[in-house]
């Protein structure tokens, strides 16, 4: 067994990272294969490592996408190191281009009420509606991840507890809090998935053929909805979960607890909510104080 083969078992198996991670992971190991002509990996030194940036980069490629990579090699050769006893990192020491964070789009208390009070989709039957609204109550109300929706079963919902758990990235669970208003569409749709599912099914949320949703049905089921309820913008899955977390952090100030319900290792990821947050703020300064306001 070679030493890629062997670290995209390690990153499956024990990391428990996504098929598609490890995808990622594999394409990058193969890049840098491809950029430095094929020289095995474990004789590769820092200069090449630094050509290879170089190369990546005369390519126009985004700075994040080539931090991504070195990211990727780095975490290869850290392994290697450890477990097949490759003497050096060759990635130590150096640093990926600085990348300029873009902020998440969201939408706003006022758009989510509307995509959720607005519009349906009146070519669907009673059934669909109840899933629909089901699922997209409880993106906005508890933050979810596409994944973490489609990949819920239904012991994992507790009515009576207000909760839900949550199996997240890397395999890592979490409980998080269920709202009223979800609560009561998940409850107004159990009845028609009961006609509706497979003897065996496990899946909360299940399409027509009584199976589990794809992550592609609900992003076209949103989209739907969305247009139908007037909303000028192109609405994704994620949108809702950004909502929810600038929602929360605005009304509540806690960073530490939505980073929890994000299901975020690090608090870091979360704070890109209060930038949002002062975007917030600095616009209503701007429109509201005496001093703040431009000369027409």
């Amino acid at each position: 067994m070679n030493a890629v083969t062997s670290y995209l078992q390690y990153i499956a198996a024990e990391r428990r990272l996504s098929s598609h991670t490890v995808a990622a992971y594999q394409r990058d190991l193969a890049n840098l294969s491809s950029l430095t002509a094929g020289k095995p990996l474990e004789t590769l030194d820092v200069s090449d490592i630094r050509g290879a940036i170089v190369k990546l980069r005369s390519q126009n490629l985004a700075a994040a996408s080539v931090a991504r990579q070195l990211s990727s090699w780095r975490g290869f050769y850290t392994f290697a190191c450890r477990r097949l006893g490759y003497a050096n990192n060759p990635c130590t020491g150096l640093h990926p281009p600085k990348a300029a964070k873009a902020l998440p789009h969201i939408l706003s208390p006022d758009a989510c009420t509307q995509l959720l009070d607005g519009g349906l989709p009146a070519e669907s039957d009673d059934a669909l509606l109840a899933r629909d609204r089901a699922m997209f109550e409880l993106f906005y109300s508890s933050g979810l991840r596409l994944s973490e929706l489609v990949g819920l079963d239904l012991h994992d919902v507790n009515l009576h507890a207000g909760e839900a758990q949550v199996t997240g990235k890397g395999n890592k669970t979490r409980i998080v809090p269920v709202g009223h208003q979800a609560l009561a569409a998940i409850a107004a749709w159990l009845p028609h998935r009961q006609s509706l599912a497979q003897a065996d099914a496990a899946a909360l949320f299940i399409n027509r053929r009584g199976t589990r949703l794809t992550p592609r049905s609900v992003q076209l089921r949103l989209n739907r909805w969305a247009q139908l309820a007037g909303l000028s913008q192109r609405v994704h899955p994620h949108m809702l979960r950004h909502a929810f977390a600038t929602h929360v952090l605005q009304s509540s100030g806690d960073l530490r607890a939505v980073q929890e319900m994000l299901g975020h290792a690090s608090i870091s990821t979360t704070q890109v909510y209060t930038h949002l947050d002062w975007q917030h703020l600095a616009k209503v300064y701007d429109q509201a104080h005496p001093r703040a306001r431009r000369k027409s």
